[in-house]
């Protein structure tokens, strides 16, 4: 195998998001004075191997899918460009499911002991973590084709990483939590927003219907907008209701650095380069992450 095809498959820069929603809830849980090292851990490995996992199933499903076409503008593709063959990706695929359940199953019983009521739940959980991370472009019905994408990010970076995370370590759920899972899982479908603006030529071709292909160009830039101003929003609630409001805030730093990207984006057109943007915004999203941190426990 090339190994340098390989760790490019990985796409180490969509890591970032897999470790902003796990840092949440490990804010989270130190804000209830419940934070635990081994569990928190254990939660992130989990978490960025199923982001690697995701990766490899969209590189795998997309050259199957045509998505991967000569419309396509973003970084090359490891299986369309002919670097690793599709049996030796199947092969990758096979093993990070295998690594990612195992973390899962270590964390689990770390978390609820071995075999109790939670720790069922809890797997079930994780192996429909593990078969959205697959299916989102691969299979023969891939639902990110069906413009489910969004969804389904803010839901397992959103709502399930923050809240699930939070969960382990408290074995409780406080609705409140909702309000920093909405954000970061806004933020989360922010990236992919931008990498489906990028790729909405190439979508069209290959019948993608993602959500810019839905709505068009045009309207995805206020669709992306609203994104962020609805996560600096319910940041914003929380933090009033946690610390109060206009102390501590210092995860408005961060917004403000995405603002001046949102400046650029909307004021671009279709064909335009934004690809580096999706990057900055995972790092944005992290950095918000430590900031609201700071914010809550200092």
């Amino acid at each position: 195998m090339n190994i340098s095809a390989i760790i490019q498959s990985f796409r180490l820069r969509t890591l970032p998001l897999a470790s902003a929603c796990i840092m949440m809830g490990g804010v989270l849980a130190a804000q209830n004075n419940k934070f635990n090292p081994l569990i928190f851990t254990f939660t992130w490995l989990t978490t960025v191997f199923l982001q690697i996992l995701s990766n490899l199933a969209n590189d795998y499903g997309d050259s199957q899918n045509g998505a991967d076409n000569q419309l396509r503008v973003g970084p090359k593709r490891a299986v369309q460009s002919g670097e690793i063959a599709q049996s030796e990706m199947k092969l990758l695929i096979n093993i990070f499911i295998g690594i990612s359940f195992l973390l899962g199953f270590f964390l689990l019983v770390f978390s609820f002991g071995l075999f109790s009521i939670l720790f069922w739940v809890f797997l079930l959980l994780g192996i429909l973590c593990i078969a959205a991370a697959y299916y989102y472009t691969a299979g023969k019905k891939p639902y990110g084709y069906s413009g489910l994408g969004d969804i389904s990010v803010f839901v397992f970076f959103g709502l399930v990483g923050v809240c699930g995370s939070v969960f382990l370590h408290t074995k409780e759920f406080q609705f409140l939590h909702l309000l920093p899972a909405f954000s970061v899982g806004l933020l989360s479908v922010a990236v992919l927003n931008l990498n489906n603006m990028r790729d909405i030529d190439a979508d069209t071709l290959a019948k993608k219907q993602t959500i810019p292909v839905r709505i068009g160009y045009i309207k995805s830039k206020y669709y992306h907008f609203l994104l962020i101003a609805f996560a600096f929003i319910f940041s914003i609630i929380y933090h009033s209701f946690s610390v109060g409001f206009g102390k501590t805030m210092y995860f408005i730093a961060a917004f403000i650095l995405m603002g001046i990207d949102l400046k650029y984006i909307i004021t671009t057109q279709k064909g335009d380069i934004i690809d580096h943007l999706l990057k900055k915004t995972a790092l944005f999203t992290l950095l918000f992450v430590v900031l609201f941190g700071l914010g809550v426990l200092i």
